[in-house]
């Protein structure tokens, strides 16, 4: 009997447990089954904290809905009962002390049509002429793997990416524009500037791709997004879950693995699989072969703030979920989600319910960090105040601190990892890397990259047999 063990309890290593044990007992593969965690909890970025009328998530919010494996895993687990969708509603940018609406037909705050372009508030005349240049210029010399930040303002011009695009796009994928690729952020923009010569156009043609019949995208559950880390746990019956146990070194041992357990002895395995932060992965593998790969992979940080008050929602903007802050406001956070009125769930009997994210990438972030909960929750308040005109004294409060755990993908991210993943199966066959340090954000790019993990195991092993 083969041992694979999983170290790391988030949604990447629980859901490659699962489908390990699904496709071991499907083909009729004998293997032992180890998941290690840390932490005394499962979950990683997903951790909802329920507390008085409140549902906060401490971590990821949301699943997008239309990502592959997604929908097929919660049937899997029986969950559509409690599923739940996002409300729908206007988007903002904060800038110059207003909040200007994003308009509605856009993706990532690029416009799928001219008529998109044209009911900007956040861009001047000149600026959306600039950008109807997309229409008739070609792509002569950008591939995947340039900056997408560089690709969208050759086309689009360089007033519409920093007033409308970058303040999106820059949150959602932590970090700066002009560092990022279009390989690891939206590769098809490519696709289409290449097909309709214009990004406008392609995007204008495959609008059905971005925008359901509801315009409800993303996903979560009656009780929190921790419901499907609780629901792996149980179906994972038939594998050993250790939890409060740190990993702190894997040794070669003839054919196998040898995994040193902080003050709980080893064990022996025949697959690792390494579902962790990779600088947590680096330091448990010690190769100095790996170090340099390992060296290029960056991450970014993220202090997560909820604010929940005894006033009703409808205090709010009447059809808005929330803002971003564009560059060079009072304002001190990057970001403002409404969550009360995003995700009706979260508050029982409807009062507000704010997020507001700060990350390292803000120039305000170096004071940020140094401070303490109390100061941390009156910037908040003051931003606030400022950006929506809500003064209040809050009856629930969350903060997390997430430090260097943000993966980021700048411009030399994927051939660091191929080359990682190159020297790996040479120098430590049978040892894997998972997760969102590499393969991709978000929870259903976890989801698929855990599954695919799995599968490759139990082809491995059913060659073998």
């Amino acid at each position: 009997m083969k041992t694979v063990v999983v170290v790391g309890g988030g949604i990447t290593g629980l859901t490659t447990l699962y489908h390990l044990q699904k496709m071991s007992k499907e083909r009729e593969i004998d293997i032992k089954l180890i998941l290690i965690e840390r932490n005394q909890q499962l979950g990683g970025k997903i951790r909802s904290v329920r507390e008085a009328e409140f549902i906060m998530e401490a971590g990821a919010d949301s699943i997008v809905a239309r990502n592959e494996g997604v929908l097929p895993l919660i049937n899997e687990l029986h969950l559509q009962d409690e599923l739940v969708y996002n409300e729908t509603g206007t988007s903002y940018i904060y800038t110059n002390g207003e909040l200007h609406k994003i308009p509605h037909d856009t993706i990532f705050g690029i416009p799928m049509s001219v008529e998109s372009l044209q009911n900007s508030s956040l861009v001047s005349e000149k600026g959306k002429n600039a950008a109807l240049k997309d229409l008739e210029t070609e792509n002569t010399q950008f591939t995947k793997e340039s900056s997408i930040g560089e690709f969208l303002e050759a086309f689009l011009g360089k007033e519409l990416v920093e007033n409308q695009v970058a303040p999106v796009l820059s949150g959602v994928y932590s970090g700066n524009l002009h560092k990022l690729t279009l390989a690891s952020t939206l590769p098809y923009l490519l696709d289409y500037k290449n097909e309709y010569g214009s990004i406008i156009k392609g995007l204008s043609k495959n609008k059905q791709k971005f925008q359901g019949p509801s315009n409800k995208k993303f996903i979560s559950f009656k009780n929190g997004l921790s419901t499907i880390i609780e629901r792996l746990e149980e179906k994972c019956s038939s594998a050993t879950i250790i939890k409060g146990v740190e990993t702190t070194k894997l040794q070669k041992t003839g054919d196998k693995y040898e995994l040193t357990l902080s003050g709980q002895g080893s064990i022996q395995a025949d697959y690792a699989i390494f579902a962790t932060p990779h600088d947590v992965a680096q330091k448990i593998l010690t190769h100095e072969k790996l170090d340099p790969d390992f060296n290029k992979l960056k991450n970014s940080s993220l202090i997560s703030i909820y604010l929940g008050f005894n006033i009703p929602a409808e205090e709010l903007p009447a059809d808005g979920t929330g803002f971003i802050v564009s560059k060079g406001n009072e304002v001190k956070c990057d970001a403002c989600t409404w969550t009360s009125r995003k995700w009706k769930h979260t508050s029982n009997d409807q009062n507000l319910l704010l997020r507001l994210f700060y990350k390292s990438t803000n120039p305000h972030y170096k004071v940020l960090k140094e401070f303490s909960e109390a100061e941390l929750v009156r910037t908040a308040l003051d931003d606030i105040r400022k950006s929506v005109g809500i003064d209040g004294d809050p009856i629930s409060v969350e903060v997390t601190n997430w430090k260097d755990l943000m993966p980021n993908y700048h411009l030399e991210h994927s051939q660091s990892v191929q080359s990682l993943d190159k020297n790996l199966a040479t120098e430590l066959p049978r040892v894997k890397l998972a997760g969102a340090s590499y393969f991709g954000v978000g929870i259903g790019a976890c989801i698929q990259n855990g599954k695919k993990t799995a599968e490759s195991i139990i082809d491995e092993l059913e060659e073998n047999v």
